[in-house]
């Protein structure tokens, strides 16, 4: 299935009763947490990172621009928050609602696929952190872009894209791929993961579909997926010689 179909099949299954309640109480608990920290903190965090462009990005510029700064500091702290809730409500997902996920397109999509389980509760914890050690570094490394104020979204999708992929397809396949599957899996379809990790980064800023969108999305990176999962044992099934 291509990606465009994936993404339709997560609309399409969007409204499955088990998935109505999954789309709802993990964003609910992520606006919660960053609506809270939001609203003590983002006024003081605006002034601090106003002075700060105006500093570092406009210290050799003649003109008062306080009023720019001020709106670059908004929209950097937009770009910030955006993603925070979104991937709380991710990793939530992850954590409590993945497996509901898999069990429901596999019962409707694949019902045959064998699962081997080579991941488990310990494989979703270690890649969940090191998912998020890989964020932080690329934001590291990635700082002296941030000088560049035209780039921050450009820099914030991308980033957004290699973690979304990141975090989504080990939970997609892990009960049902086995270790050498997966990773054949993840580098055939490289190229669909990143543009439906790049598709949810983009869509998460867009009101009302940035509250469907892990829903959506897990749903649409788990059919792509176990499609894949199911092409490969189809070939290697033909491929084995008849006794």
């Amino acid at each position: 299935m291509n990606v465009l179909g994936a993404v339709l099949y997560g609309v399409g299954n969007l409204f499955h009763p088990r998935m109505l309640w999954l789309m709802v109480w993990p964003m609910l608990v992520s606006l919660a947490v960053w609506g809270t920290a939001a609203l003590v903190l983002w006024t003081q965090l605006a002034f601090w990172l106003a002075q700060l462009i105006k500093d570092w990005v406009f210290g050799l510029v003649q003109f008062d621009l306080g009023s720019v700064a001020t709106f670059l500091a908004n929209v950097a702290l937009l770009l910030f928050f955006v993603p925070l809730v979104y991937l709380t409500a991710l990793f939530i997902l992850g954590a409590f609602g993945m497996q509901k996920m898999v069990d429901h397109v596999a019962a409707g999509s694949f019902p045959r696929l064998q699962r081997r389980r080579s991941g488990g509760t310990a494989g979703s914890v270690w890649n969940a952190v090191v998912t998020l050690a890989g964020m932080v570094l690329l934001f590291i490394v990635s700082l002296p872009l941030w000088l560049v104020p035209v780039l921050w979204p450009v820099i914030t999708l991308a980033i957004l894209s290699w973690v979304n992929q990141r975090l989504l397809r080990y939970d997609a396949l892990a009960e049902h791929a086995d270790a050498v599957e997966m990773r054949r899996i993840w580098r055939d379809r490289r190229g669909a993961l990143y543009l439906l990790g790049f598709l949810l980064a983009l869509t998460a800023y867009i009101p009302f579909v940035g509250f469907v969108a892990p829903v959506v999305f897990g749903l649409a990176f788990i059919r792509t997926l176990l499609g894949a999962l199911q092409e490969l044992r189809d070939k290697s099934s033909l491929l084995q010689p008849s006794e």
